[in-house]
């Protein structure tokens, strides 16, 4: 009795001793007070802070975020690199069309507040009237280009190689490139990448090994195995989007959010 008494008393001390576990650098942010309860509720499968440290992400570094949209992710990186880092968004170009300049003039509005958010940079990114893509940021000045659930934009819109040939230029030699999208099966036809929403790993990688990209690392993270990529409106059908409306909700909603892979490169 005494000797079990010693050893609850010995793990007692140990437990007390034993050293925290070190939150991440994105901890803090993913629970920010100033986040949506819509946004927050999707953590469980976009998982913010496994993604970031996977990629290597930290405080301190340069970070482009290409084509945020409504800021899903503008909401946890820009507090994060407020006063330590810059957090670099790269935007459509205003002069572009009234909805660019819009859609610019919105993301300014919804990030201005600088005590949350610190001093957000704007780049400039899109298809340019020659075809090409401009420089996003000076050329070699990023230590992490991110995108997010893009890369099916822009080969619909025809101009994805060009978008990592500059993302490679934005980066400084041993930068790194991270791609999450949503996965198309590789036994699908190449067509399938141009109307689904969805695109195939091996052909992403083709891209960043064109654009001079070393690959370094995959993650399943961002993986679910009950998407089948094989809905009528394709990814879309799936939340958040939701395209079917009504029809069949609880089955897309039982799905959850796409299968998506997640991809480490580096700029030699």
């Amino acid at each position: 009795m005494i000797r079990r008494i010693a050893l609850a008393s010995a793990l007692a001390v140990a437990a007390i001793a034993a050293p925290a576990i070190a939150a991440g650098p994105f901890d803090a942010a993913v629970g920010g007070a100033w986040r949506s309860p819509a946004n927050k509720a999707r953590d469980a499968y976009r998982h913010p802070a496994q993604t970031l440290k996977f990629l290597g992400v930290k405080p301190g570094q340069t970070v482009v975020e290409i084509s945020p949209g409504g800021g899903w992710y503008t909401e946890i990186l820009a507090p994060a690199m407020k006063g330590n880092g810059k957090y670099v968004a790269g935007l459509a170009n205003p002069l572009a069309s009234v909805n660019a300049a819009k859609s610019v003039e919105n993301f300014k509005t919804k990030f201005g507040d600088k005590a949350i958010y610190g001093d957000i940079g704007i780049g400039m990114f899109g298809k340019t009237a020659e075809g090409g893509v401009a420089d996003i940021v000076e050329p070699g000045s990023a230590d992490v280009v991110l995108t997010f659930r893009n890369v099916h934009n822009w080969h619909m819109s025809s101009f994805d190689q060009e978008a990592f040939n500059a993302f490679f230029k934005a980066l400084k030699p041993g930068g790194t490139l991270g791609v999450v999208e949503h996965r198309l099966p590789e036994s699908r036809p190449d067509a399938d990448m141009k109307t689904s929403g969805y695109m195939k790993v091996s052909y992403v990688k083709m891209l960043a090994a064109k654009a001079g990209f070393k690959l370094v690392g995959e993650s399943a993270v961002n993986a679910n195995p009950k998407d089948k990529a094989n809905y009528p409106k394709g990814v879309w059908t799936l939340p958040p989007n939701f395209a079917e409306g009504e029809t069949d909700k609880a089955k897309y909603a039982a799905v959850g959010e796409s299968d998506r892979m997640t991809l480490k490169f580096m700029k030699p």
